[in-house]
């Protein structure tokens, strides 16, 4: 098993909070989340508050105590989304430590929480955090705190082993740990598989746990052979994806729209967007209907291969056809169009972005309004500056000095 580094010295956040965890009295602090109101929040509400704090918050105890503050349990997406958010923040500032401890905090005081909901998603944190030997510990002593080893904790610690990059210890975990704890695998436990070995370059491994599926009469799905698709296409196997539809067919397994996403996906991200765009033509002629994400595949692809025009072809085709594209697709589209200098276009569709509540990075819009001002458009990167403010105050100081940049330059 991987050593993991730690950090030995006893922080503030420890000296305070863990000097005996068996008389732990839990605090409250609401007030981190709603400074500026007596008003008790509910839990949704204590949520989005924990999310909007985090993505600014650096300082590692604060997050802590956002964390705490918030409540936060599995149950909800949004809390999910929060510890996510946390750990890896924590991870950024190498407070292991803080990490560990507020986990075994959680268990202690939290009897919610001492479920296997939670313990899966701890083990998670863990190899998020890159601290696989505390993974390994919760899993094994599960049965202390009163919850058996199933199929679900195993899988969570697979993909422990992956978020580390530890592969090898996925492969290990895999092949012994069924027997030695004596859990039952599933679909879910052989994907995870699957995917470790297309994630460390060894996508041919996977033949045979295909073989090992077969034999224990658990049938591959369309998640199955995608991953393996996705994974020889990353190793430029080609003739390989051909076998890989092969065996779809020969275990029924119907090649429908999400395969071939993932191979337009794939071949996008080799630069070969032309071929992708084969496919959909392909696609269209069999009667096969593409979706959004068909479309947003390309339209990424062909921004990163410098053809905009084609791009934003794709993109009006993909609207005209009833498609909506997500956040993303704007995204990529006016910072790709920004780095070209087509700022018009750029502002046409930041514009139809905004109108969804979706707004691109602060390094994308200082791009677009620095770039109409140059382009004599100083009016319309006022305008655009203007609905910024009123969207995002928190950066009210910055997007005011711009402003008056742009006032100057008009004076001029």
């Amino acid at each position: 098993m991987a050593s993991i580094i730690k950090l030995r010295q006893l922080n503030t956040f420890d000296r305070l909070h863990f000097t005996s965890s068996h008389h732990f009295q839990p605090r409250h602090f609401s007030s981190i989340l709603n400074p500026d109101s007596n008003t008790p929040l509910s839990s949704k509400d204590k949520s989005r508050a924990a999310l909007t704090l985090l993505k600014t918050e650096k300082n590692p105890l604060r997050i802590i105590e956002i964390c705490r503050a918030a409540s936060l349990t599995p149950e909800s997406h949004l809390d999910r989304l929060a510890f996510s958010i946390a750990i890896s923040k924590l991870t950024g500032l190498k407070h292991f430590d803080g990490i560990h401890n507020f986990i075994q905090e959680l268990l202690q005081t939290r009897p919610d929480l001492k479920n296997e909901k939670f313990i899966a998603h701890a083990i998670i944190y863990y190899g998020q955090a890159g601290l696989l030997d505390h993974a390994f510990q919760l899993f094994d002593k599960m049965p202390q705190l009163g919850v058996d080893q199933n199929a679900k904790s195993l899988n969570a610690l697979l993909f422990s082993c992956m978020l580390a990059k530890r592969y090898d210890e996925a492969k290990r975990v895999y092949l012994e740990f069924p027997g030695r704890y004596e859990v039952k695998v599933n679909l879910d436990t052989y994907n995870t598989v699957i995917k470790s070995f297309c994630e460390s370059g060894l996508s041919s491994s996977s033949y045979s746990v295909i073989g090992e599926m077969v034999r224990k009469n658990c049938k591959p799905n369309a998640t199955t052979f995608g991953t393996l698709i996705a994974g020889f296409y990353k190793e430029e196997k080609f003739e390989e994806v051909g076998k890989v539809l092969e065996m779809m067919r020969k275990h029924e397994v119907p090649i429908g729209i999400a395969t071939y996403n993932t191979r337009i996906q794939s071949l996008c991200k080799l630069k070969k967007t032309e071929e992708a765009n084969e496919l959909l033509d392909g696609l269209l002629l069999s009667g096969m209907k593409p979706n959004s994400v068909t479309y947003c595949h390309l339209i990424h692809g062909y921004c990163k291969e410098g053809k905009l025009d084609e791009a934003k072809d794709l993109f009006n085709k993909m609207i005209n056809s009833g498609f909506k594209p997500n956040s993303d697709c704007y995204f990529t589209l006016i910072s790709y169009m920004c780095k070209a200098g087509d700022f018009e276009a750029a502002l046409t569709v930041c514009k139809q972005s905004m109108e969804k509540d979706w707004v691109p990075n602060f390094s994308t819009m200082k791009l677009l309004v620095a770039g109409l001002a140059n382009s004599s458009k100083v009016q319309e990167a006022r305008e655009l500056v203007g609905l910024i403010k009123e969207r995002f105050p928190k950066n009210l100081q910055t997007w005011n000095e711009i402003e008056e940049h742009l006032s100057k330059s008009v004076d001029t």
